[in-house]
């Protein structure tokens, strides 16, 4: 097996790292600070080639591999992007669009992906509801067809680019009476009579991504907004899957592989006992987990990736494995970030105690590390 980007996958990742830096890092914390959303770095990021790098040049896309996609995404991470603008572009890219182009008709696609790709339309994705996380089978909201229109009744809650958004790809049942085989997903674009998103919420990591609820009251989309078929909504989320342990994993690699080399520095030139402190045991057993758990995840998250490029079916085992294992260990790393900085640590200005929180979503959105171990058990 051969573990190695190409010459021009590791020029492509220096010039994501680059422009991030230039274009992105300096308003990262006030922007966490400010819980504001960079419109200004997402149309860059649109104009880069970021936002559609895997999808066709005739959409404005970049035609690129899956590998080279997740690369960008960590490389985002390990320049500092932080983790709210990552998860934005990850709600938007591969929530979004990436079903667009997967399920939607010719006319859809040519409608919505070129505006998408380029960050000129922002979009989202609304699955959860209030009494539907994990659960998703017992969601409320409901589309009713009635002449040449479905009628959206209902609401999501924790939708990343919700307040923001201009398109949204929303899922609701067409037929109450079933499970996951009454789920169908619908184009909703903002300013349609009956749709209304929240207040952005206040959170505790990823602050500068704009979270809300949805609402739909009796609003009425056209029945060509309709994604697919009816009743295959629940399949077609189900395969954002492998991007979300891929794609959206990603710059949490990166933010590791950026808070290691921070640490890496600061353990060099801060000095106590009249040596640094990277000489103390403590420190180096810090930084060692540190590297561990990137290099690990890394290989996770990559092989997730690989996979899927390669067209193989996913995997769920490796893929829960993934999602697990980036969640709930990245904790521990993080964590020792902040302690070995000490009180700067815990200082918003170093930007480790920024990483410990947004990392904190990890274990709990796109599937909870309780439903992985779910899956993991079932598996074995």
């Amino acid at each position: 097996m051969e573990f190695a980007f190409t010459k021009e996958q590791l020029m492509f990742k220096k010039e994501v790292i680059r422009f991030a830096r230039k274009e992105i890092v300096p308003r990262v914390e006030e922007n966490d600070l400010n819980h504001t959303f960079d419109f200004e770095a997402f149309r860059k990021m649109g104009e880069f080639g970021i936002l559609g790098l895997h999808f066709p040049e005739e959409y404005g896309g970049g035609g690129a591999d899956v590998v080279t996609t997740v690369l960008a995404g960590e490389a985002l991470g390990e320049a500092g992007v932080d983790g709210g603008l990552a998860l934005s572009y990850g709600a938007h890219s591969f929530l979004c669009a990436d079903t667009l182009f997967c399920h939607g008709t010719d006319a859809q696609k040519a409608k919505y992906l070129p505006h998408l790709i380029s960050g000129e339309t922002i979009g989202c994705m609304g699955l959860t509801e209030p009494d539907a996380g994990s659960d998703v089978a017992s969601m409320k909201t409901t589309a009713i067809k009635k002449g040449d229109t479905y009628v959206l009744n209902g609401s999501k809650t924790f939708i990343t680019n919700g307040p923001i958004a201009d398109v949204a790809l929303i899922y609701a049942k067409t037929d109450p009476s079933k499970a996951h085989d009454g789920i169908s997903a619908f184009i909703v674009e903002k300013g349609t009579p009956g749709f209304e998103s929240g207040a952005p919420m206040h959170k505790l990591g990823c602050r500068s991504s704009q979270t809300s609820e949805l609402f739909f009251s009796n609003c009425e989309v056209p029945a060509e907004n309709l994604v697919g078929a009816e009743g295959l909504g629940f399949l077609m989320a189900m395969q954002t899957v492998e991007w979300d342990r891929s794609a959206l994993l990603s710059p949490m690699v990166g933010a590791m592989n950026h808070a290691l080399a921070k640490s890496v520095s600061y353990a060099k030139g801060r000095e106590q006992f009249g040596r640094p402190i990277g000489k103390f045991y403590a420190t180096k057993e810090k930084l060692a987990s540190m590297k561990i758990f990137a290099e690990a995840a890394r290989l996770l998250v990559y092989r997730i990736a690989w996979c899927k490029g390669q067209g193989k079916p996913l995997n769920h085992l490796e893929a829960a494995v993934a999602k697990l294992f980036v969640g709930d260990w990245l904790l521990g790393p993080s964590n020792d970030a902040v302690l070995l900085h000490g009180g700067y640590g815990y200082c918003h200005e170093y930007g480790m105690e920024r990483i410990f929180r947004d990392g904190r979503l990890a274990p709990i959105g796109g599937g909870t590390s309780d439903i992985q171990k779910m899956i993991i058990s079932k598996m074995i």
